[in-house]
């Protein structure tokens, strides 16, 4: 790729995918390029999820794209912040010595929704972990938490405006378990617990193969996962926090191709209009997606693992 190719690529972009004065403003940031073609994929995946709710009633949905925003103004009275993007020590939340953190923070005091996506869920627990407890409930920690791919059966959900239409759903991924939820919980029971109201959306059994590895990274396998063979797993939960603020941790979304999934997509659809406090349909967010639309907007990968 030329070098002007690539600067132009890896700047921040935003997109408006549907504006309205008395709409609920919902920001959707994408992280820069990684991984192999068709993983990650970031700002594919955001604005095919975005033309999915073109046009939905009472949303003022923006799309950022590679990164964090450079005009921060698109944050001006919102009301809900996802994040689908690389974790860990280069997550976006913790960059600038902890200004974005703080910033993130004061969103989070006033009541405005978060969500983390994927690899989006992690951070180190040392820049980051006190804070995701207190936004969304817990996080993924580095061989405390594990990230094998596997296919694991969501066969029931609980009653939940992100569980609305979505039915029963089985579907190979890079899904993370055994995060590090506030107080040490499972995670795989509803609770109230130091202010939140924790929901388990998504929860799965993995089987003593899965426990036992391999996992991507480390391969494992972990004692303490080992130890735990026979737990539920939640993969995807919600939190109500004492000031209605919202949030949800979501570990799918490694490889691009599952959302084609009319349930997999769903749940997350479902995922961005309560989060931002916009009521979710009776049978969910309904959308139809083609092959074509998979792979529009791909990254022109550089970057392999």
């Amino acid at each position: 790729m030329k070098p002007l190719l690539t600067a132009m690529f890896l700047t921040a972009l935003m997109i408006n995918i549907s504006h309205a004065n008395d709409s609920k403003r919902v920001v959707v940031i994408a992280g820069k390029p990684s991984h192999p073609p068709r993983m990650h994929e970031f700002n594919a995946g955001v604005q095919l999820l975005g033309n999915c709710l073109k046009h939905y009633p009472g949303l003022d949905l923006q799309i950022v794209l590679n990164g964090w925003p450079s005009d921060e103004s698109v944050f001006d009275k919102v009301d809900a912040v996802v994040f689908y993007m690389d974790g860990g020590g280069r997550h976006e939340a913790v960059q600038e010595n902890g200004r974005r953190l703080k910033m993130i923070d004061r969103w989070a005091d006033k009541g405005v929704g978060l969500g983390f996506m994927h690899f989006g869920v992690e951070v180190v627990p040392q820049q980051a972990g006190s804070e995701f407890q207190k936004w969304i409930g817990g996080h993924y920690e580095h061989m405390h938490s594990c990230n094998p791919i596997w296919s694991p059966r969501f066969d029931s959900f609980p009653k939940h405006p992100i569980t609305r239409g979505v039915k029963p759903f089985s579907i190979k991924d890079e899904w993370y378990f055994n995060m590090r939820f506030v107080s040490d919980i499972a995670g795989n029971e509803e609770t109230t617990i130091q202010g939140l109201k924790f929901t388990p959306i998504l929860v799965g059994m993995p089987s003593d193969a899965v426990r036992d590895g391999p996992y991507v990274y480390p391969k494992g396998p972990y004692p303490h996962i080992q130890a735990n063979k026979g737990r539920a797993e939640a993969m995807m939960w919600a939190v109500e926090r004492a000031n209605n603020g919202r949030g949800f941790g979501f570990t799918g979304g490694h490889f691009h191709d599952n959302w084609a999934n009319d349930n997999f997509r769903k749940t997350i659809l479902n995922a961005f209009l309560w989060l931002g406090g916009i009521d979710v349909p009776r049978k969910g967010v309904e959308s139809k997606i083609t092959p074509e639309d998979l792979n529009k907007n791909l990254d022109p990968k550089t970057v392999r693992r």
